[in-house]
């Protein structure tokens, strides 16, 4: 992984190398490696178009071909400070130096940058370049400065990986959720409602109700009760909490809100809840529990609203409003470690219901700024690093990565293209069990702190239904397709024939509609294939007076003519797949 993003960044200086000689004035500023590719940031007149992507991308490839060798040379602030005398956003970065600290530079070929690198040896070394996009970009991330291009580009090995890459993007723009929800009609965010604010269409709708009656059948089938909880609380309980103090800037402004009457009345703190851990503790502190009642798992599908700025949402991956499918587990500590392995256990199943099988997962430990006795540190992370290994799942360990209230286990699931997604999370608690003095009787006959776990399987439902979006291309499985059947009359004769089946249907719970527009076959079958609805009942005279359904399987083609029972048969057994 480290070769790789070293080539990255020495594909960004090749790429500002090729910008500074095409285009007069330029001024640099940053050109980091990036997850998936890389940029670098410039300022200069010429305002860079796709247009202008061939030739820069011309340029660089000639710098390859001279395989120029990247040279290091370390240096003294003020030699630094002459090299960019006509460069004020490098001698902003220079200034951002610690005292002490080497100042370096790198040069390839006539280009010379400010660079703490590391750098592949030389030019030749970088491989196959494609110059993806161009965007605006305040300098250092900052509304009030002034905005800059951002170049993307990315880079491979050889050609021959450079243009599986491009083709696995061109095939990320087919699938991508934004453009798929349009198409067939899920959802939409409108700028009269506010950004980040996702509407769910009916058919998107369908969708998430699939979802969720399985997500509750499951969790009553394991043990789960579910809360529903207020969508607002008083500021007290997030100062409680602790949201005041460590999570404000991500919080919606308080409301103020008039309570009381006359001389008793008083303004009161209202905030909508980014989370929905304080309210689940609400609800254990209004009985007292003993061991034997342990572990309690309270569950709920809670919206939150947390205030994503712009630059960070994007279509129903980071939205401003989400239901999170959430839950709080309260147990002793002698529950704990079945407890995670029963909750990992879990995890799985449900992820792979959805289709996703290729699953790993991050252990986060103990950082250095955190709350809770050592000794509870590590039983806590040992009992999720065993569950770990009992499930035998895969798992990467992230030294020092937990939360400053407890270790945590994230999982990862890989797309139908491959693409990591972080989706459920396991989360110990040492934290809110002390601040709101959480207790329960033992088998001692006296109060304990119990041990609390914050999980979520799907992570929130808006970005787990863009994940499925794009990771089914639009086209779910016959159980989470928001319309399952089509019926297609091929005459307007055999639209009463079409609505009896479609009745039948329903009674079945199948979801189901009867296209009676005045169309040829031709063009209802193709229109049901673009909305990717899973089977097409074809109608006609004969299949009316034979009783019987011609079908189409969006997967298998033409199956024939059949009485509606057998398809209901094979239908069910789609369903189960």
């Amino acid at each position: 992984m480290e070769a790789i993003e070293t080539m990255r960044h020495s594909a960004a200086h090749v790429m500002a190398a090729a910008v500074c000689k095409l285009f007069d004035g330029v001024k640099l500023d940053i050109g980091p490696a990036t997850d998936e590719g890389f940029y670098y940031d410039f300022d200069l007149d010429h305002r860079i178009s796709p247009e202008d992507f061939p030739k820069i991308e011309e340029e660089m490839r000639a710098l390859i071909k001279a395989d120029a060798p990247f040279v290091r040379q370390e240096v003294s602030r003020e030699e630094a400070a002459k090299v960019f005398a006509n460069q004020p956003y490098k001698l902003e970065r220079l200034a951002d130096i610690p005292e002490g600290d080497t100042v370096s530079l790198y040069t390839c070929g006539d280009f010379t940058d400010l660079c703490r690198g590391p750098h592949v040896a030389s030019t030749g070394c970088v491989g196959a370049v494609k110059i993806m996009s161009v965007a605006g970009s305040y300098y250092r991330g900052d509304e009030k400065n002034k905005m800059l291009q951002r170049l993307y580009g990315i880079v491979a090995r050889t050609q021959e990986e450079l243009d599986s890459r491009l083709a696995m993007i061109e095939e990320a723009k087919k699938r991508d959720h934004r453009k798929l929800g349009r198409e067939l009609d899920l959802f939409s965010i409108s700028d009269d409602v506010g950004p980040g604010l996702a509407h769910w269409h009916p058919k998107g709708a369908r969708v998430r109700i699939a979802i969720e009656d399985y997500w509750r059948k499951e969790h009553f089938k394991n043990g789960y009760e579910m809360v529903f909880t207020p969508h607002v609380g008083r500021a007290h309980l997030w100062e409680t909490s602790g949201h005041l103090g460590f999570y404000r800037d991500g919080m919606f402004p308080c409301m103020n809100v008039a309570e009381g009457e006359g001389e008793h009345q008083t303004i009161e703190q209202y905030y909508v809840k980014p989370m929905n851990c304080p309210f689940h503790i609400q609800v254990y502190n209004t009985r007292r529990y003993s061991y034997r009642d342990l572990p309690a798992r309270f569950a709920e599908l809670g919206t939150v609203y947390r205030y994503e700025k712009d630059g960070v949402r994007h279509g129903l991956f980071r939205v401003r409003g989400f239901t999170q499918d959430d839950a709080h587990i309260f147990c002793t500590p002698e529950q704990i470690e079945d407890e995670i392995r029963f909750t990992v256990n879990f995890c799985l199943k449900i992820l792979r219901r959805f289709g996703f099988t290729d699953v790993s997962a991050y252990l986060s430990t103990r950082p250095e700024k955190a709350v809770g006795l050592p000794e509870r540190w590590e039983q806590a992370t040992r009992s999720l690093e065993n569950a770990l290994k009992a499930e035998g799942l895969s798992y990467e360990v992230d030294e020092g990565g937990g939360a400053f209230y407890g270790p945590k286990i994230d999982m990862k699931i890989k797309d139908a293209l491959g693409r990591p997604w972080q989706l459920g999370t396991v989360q110990f608690d040492f934290n809110l069990p002390e601040r709101f003095n959480l207790t329960y009787v033992g088998e001692d006959g006296r109060e304990h702190q119990p041990y609390m776990v914050h999980r979520a399987l799907l992570g929130s439902l808006e970005r787990f239904f863009g994940i499925l979006i794009e990771h089914y291309a639009g086209a779910f499985p016959v159980w989470l397709a928001p319309e399952q059947v089509r019926i297609l009359p091929i005459t307007s004769r055999q639209i009463d024939y079409a609505n009896k089946i479609k009745a039948q249907l329903m009674d079945e719970d199948v979801r189901v509609e009867v296209d009676a527009e005045n169309e040829k076959l031709g063009a209802k079958i193709r229109q049901a294939q673009l909305k990717k609805v899973p089977f097409m009942l074809v109608v006609g005279g004969r299949d009316e007076e034979a009783g019987n359904v011609s079908v189409r399987s969006r997967e298998k083609g033409d199956l024939g003519a059949m009485p509606l029972d057998d398809f209901v048969k094979l239908f069910k057994e789609a369903l189960k797949a």
